[in-house]
């Protein structure tokens, strides 16, 4: 079972939530107000160059 993390960038009003957890040799990625919905998988080094893109604001509008 996966052991999921809400992101700290998430807002407390249930707008913008997006939840993390490590599944085996990937890292899966939901919408925290859809347990049930569909999620994205990465592999480590992907997420991780995703997350250092988000960091870095290259997906801001």
């Amino acid at each position: 079972m996966a052991s999921w993390r809400k992101s700290s960038r998430s807002d407390s009003e249930g707008g913008v939530c997006v939840e993390v957890a490590r599944v085996a040799s990937v890292v899966a990625v939901r919408d925290s107000k859809d347990t049930d919905g569909p999620m994205l998988t990465f592999g480590r080094a992907a997420f991780g160059a995703l997350a250092r893109d988000i960091r870095a604001g290259r997906y801001d509008g």
